[in-house]
């Protein structure tokens, strides 16, 4: 199970909002499944079907974990039109079997949907989460 703060939930929903109709992208970090840190990253491909994190900016965000010895626990990114649940390139791109892998859904614009999955050797599971007061 990954905890997300209220704060960092509001955050992931309006970025998924501000890159519409783009797919947003972007990194979670934290200690022990809390994450404390969102990382708003540049979707490299400028998709709405895919995204491809900016591989300069995750360099220097994972530089940036390290000196706060923060782990990766998620990877969040959006579907602008379509559900909340991994697509056959999502599965083909998970190169980290350790991360949870965060969608947001704005299908229905007026009631986002969020949910969590690990991708592990093209096998989906979902994960559950939670959502923290802030």
């Amino acid at each position: 199970m990954i905890r997300i703060p209220k704060t960092i939930y509001d955050q992931m929903l309006a970025h998924a909002a501000d890159e519409t109709p783009m797919e947003c992208c972007g990194l979670l970090a934290g200690r022990n499944g809390t994450v404390d840190t969102i990382y708003r990253m540049t979707n490299a491909d400028h998709s709405p079907v895919r995204y491809l994190i900016d591989p300069k900016e995750q360099f220097a965000v994972f530089k940036e974990m390290r000196a706060k010895e923060n782990d990766l626990v998620a990877i969040y990114h959006s579907h602008p039109a379509t559900a909340a649940y991994p697509s056959a390139t999502d599965v083909r791109l998970a190169y980290y079997p350790d991360a949870v892998y965060v969608i947001v859904s704005l299908e229905n614009p007026a009631r986002p949907v969020l949910k969590a999955y690990r991708i592990v050797e093209n096998k989906i599971s979902p994960e559950e989460f939670e959502i923290l007061a802030s």
